[in-house]
């Protein structure tokens, strides 16, 4: 399934936030790529989505706002997205294909500031506090996500 693109018409999109670009490939070759490996189940709880665009589809179609400052990395390597969620939501997600929940015991590759990042762990958007996060609704997100995933999920099995 291919993801939606912004026509350059209009607002821009988390697909658009998260295409490779040329400079983005450029800040990775030449930029500090400071990542650092960061738990998941203290602050938030970071939901994996595979493939990408998947994770992508989900945040447009709850017009979650690109400039709010939510926790999103991507991961260009393994084709994953993470979106940090309040802690606690587990259930939310149980079930749904393409989709893992991260909790206490794991850790996710996050840019240690939003100037940096690298091919493994690049912010999509950019957080706007790291320290106080804006964390997308756990629900919400599951419910686009069950939405979209089974046609995402047939695609990758055929």
């Amino acid at each position: 399934m291919a993801a939606k693109r912004s026509s350059g018409k209009g607002p821009t999109t988390w697909n658009d936030l998260a295409t490779e670009t040329v400079d983005k490939r450029r800040q990775w070759l030449h930029g500090q790529n400071v990542t650092q490996y960061v738990p998941c189940g203290i602050d938030w709880d970071a939901v994996a989505v595979k493939p990408m665009p998947l994770g992508l589809d989900a945040l447009d179609a709850m017009r979650s706002g690109i400039r709010r400052g939510y926790l999103v990395v991507a991961d260009y390597v393994r084709g994953e997205l993470y979106v940090m969620v309040p802690i606690r939501h587990g259930e939310a997600f149980a079930g749904i294909p393409c989709v893992r929940l991260l909790g206490r015991g794991h850790q996710v590759l996050v840019p240690r500031s939003p100037l940096d990042g690298s091919v493994a762990a690049d912010w999509v958007g950019t957080p706007r506090d790291l320290d106080s996060p804006v964390l997308v609704d756990a629900d919400r997100l599951a419910a686009r996500l069950q939405d979209l995933a089974p046609a995402y999920a047939e695609v990758m099995v055929s």
